[in-house]
């Protein structure tokens, strides 16, 4: 199984519009990976990764779903009330 690099992931899921913006936008520290800042671009994301960046959370799905087109349903953060 190929591993997917943040800065790649966040791209290609339209999480960030480039890749110089995934860069900075993990470098400032605006993107968490399972619950954690991460400040790796290059840092590799395993299958059932939680990426949060803007308040939303994708879980990485194997690649072999992603192949087949499906996707993690973003989870929102419960909301206050």
């Amino acid at each position: 199984m190929k591993a997917v690099k943040l800065d790649q992931y966040l791209k290609w899921h339209g999480l960030a519009a480039t890749g110089g913006e995934a860069k900075q936008r993990i470098q400032r520290g605006d993107v968490k990976v399972n619950g954690a800042i991460e400040i790796r671009r290059g840092r590799h994301l395993a299958p059932g990764d939680a990426v949060e960046i803007d308040g939303r959370e994708r879980i990485v799905m194997p690649p072999a779903a992603e192949a087949a087109g499906l996707e993690a349903p973003d989870r929102l953060p419960p909301s206050g009330g």
